[in-house]
């Protein structure tokens, strides 16, 4: 049972009548008749009785009545004083987040935040995912917004989605009009990654690793504005979340395969560290906006008209292909 199907039932019980009953409640007739018949169907009783053309209420529906209405005003009540709560709230939020989610996500999602409850103060901290982690566990951060920690981490971590790493070049690179990928087909080429330090970069040394590939990695860099930036100045890759390039057209975004490399982003906790009210509003506006943008299939842009520039052919990969793909964890 839903609430929903509370508020349809005293709609109809007030007016008796299913045209008005759902005017009132915004849905047309045949959806009210339908969620009527769930309701119905769920408490196992009939609540209304069709004579003619008339409507009347059973004695169960006459009995349910009062529960349903008095449950409903409970409800918007307390719906009530949670808007005045958000409203009057106060106090300082301190994140840390990785660059990637800084680039959109945070800003869209603190602006919304501060509008609600503009007596806040939100304090972003950039940082890689383990220094994340460390000022989590020193009782700097109120929590984290980053991927899945090691499993020996004792911070308790929150999974969102499985989200894709992709391939990204600029337009005028051999691989630039390639609609998919394979890791194998990354042996030999010329690459720029994150550090070895970064988690993701030693979860893509394991899918290289995983495809018999060795690609040159001619530039470690630790900040992922930096590798795109460099990818669009030179014919060479990197691997990053699609978002890290859709603000520069002149990139390429080239899905991964045979395995995919796959991250999980969330956030992240010390449970010794007790939250703010403040603190866990704005943990759930960052997590229903993650829920419900979730993760997308990477999309390669259309591609631009390309100038005539002679470029040698990729060197066909030796390593024998492995078979199958990563899947993605269940949500």
């Amino acid at each position: 049972m839903e609430l929903r199907h509370l508020r349809y039932f005293i709609a109809l019980a007030g007016s008796l009548n299913f045209t008005r009953a759902a005017e009132r409640v915004h849905v047309t007739q045949s959806t009210l008749s339908h969620q009527i018949r769930q309701l119905e169907e769920e408490v196992g009783q009939r609540l209304f009785e069709r004579i003619g053309k008339r409507v009347v209420m059973t004695p169960a529906g006459e009995s349910f009545v009062a529960y349903a209405a008095r449950a409903l005003k409970e409800v918007d009540m307390g719906l009530g004083e949670l808007k005045r709560d958000t409203a009057s709230m106060m106090g300082e939020v301190r994140v840390g987040t990785t660059h990637t989610f800084n680039l959109e996500f945070i800003p869209d999602c603190v602006a919304r935040f501060l509008l609600q409850s503009p007596a806040v103060r939100i304090v972003i901290e950039e940082l890689p995912a383990d220094a994340i982690a460390a000022q989590l566990e020193g009782g700097k951060l109120d929590f984290g917004v980053a991927y899945r920690p090691a499993a020996s981490s004792a911070l308790q971590f929150e999974p969102w989605f499985n989200e894709e790493l992709v391939l990204v070049v600029g337009e005028q690179h051999p691989l630039a009009d390639r609609r998919r990928i394979r890791m194998i087909e990354l042996h030999r080429e010329p690459l720029v990654l994150l550090p070895p330090g970064f988690s993701t970069r030693r979860m893509l040394d394991e899918c290289f690793a995983a495809a018999g590939a060795e690609p040159v990695v001619i530039a470690e860099m630790n900040s992922i504005a930096a590798m795109v930036g460099l990818a669009g100045r030179m014919q060479v890759g990197t691997i990053v979340v699609a978002g890290a390039a859709a603000l520069n057209p002149a990139l390429r975004v080239i899905p991964l395969e045979n395995p995919t490399p796959m991250r999980t982003p969330g956030l992240l906790f010390n449970n010794a560290v007790p939250q703010s009210r403040a603190s866990l509003a704005f943990a759930a506006l960052l997590r229903r906006e993650a829920m419900s943008r979730g993760t997308r299939p990477a999309q390669r842009p259309a591609a631009r008209k390309r100038r005539s520039i002679a470029v040698a052919a990729p060197t066909a990969p030796t390593t024998p292909t492995p078979r199958g793909r990563a899947r993605p964890a269940a949500r």
